[in-house]
């Protein structure tokens, strides 16, 4: 199928040319736990691409996110925070924050650094982020 549809060419749902068709050369199998990973609806017309099957960006986007998720506290973990002890309902990888239900009831959403678990930023070294150019 997936060959079929790399032959013939067409736009994807993203509105975008295939990636079949586009770029990619080999086809490396796709599983659902992919798009579980990615807190993606599992409605099959939602994650199917123009072949049948499940998209192939879900492969190559599951790296991305399973690298974003490093650090980020695993759903339905208790947590403290600063407005006090709670469990995780929520990640939004691509923002960087969580959702939080309180022991209170009330549901709060926290950005990684307000939970103090944002990764070290990387130190530059100055005197090689110095330009060399000079004016004449």
């Amino acid at each position: 199928m997936r060959n079929q549809a790399k032959m013939i060419g067409g736009i994807g749902t993203c509105g975008r040319e295939l990636c079949c068709s586009g770029f990619l050369r080999e086809f490396h199998p796709v599983s659902i736990k992919m798009a579980k990973e990615q807190n993606l609806s599992l409605n099959p017309s939602k994650i199917s691409g123009a072949c049948g099957r499940l998209m192939c960006c879900l492969k190559f986007e599951y790296e991305s996110y399973l690298e974003s998720k490093k650090g980020m506290p695993k759903l339905g973990k208790k947590i403290d925070t600063p407005m006090g002890r709670g469990r995780v309902i929520r990640q939004n990888i691509i923002n960087k924050t969580i959702t939080v239900s309180l022991d209170s009831g009330s549901e709060v959403e926290f950005t990684m650094e307000d939970l103090g678990l944002a990764p070290p930023k990387k130190k530059t070294d100055k005197s090689k982020a110095k330009s060399t150019f000079r004016e004449s």
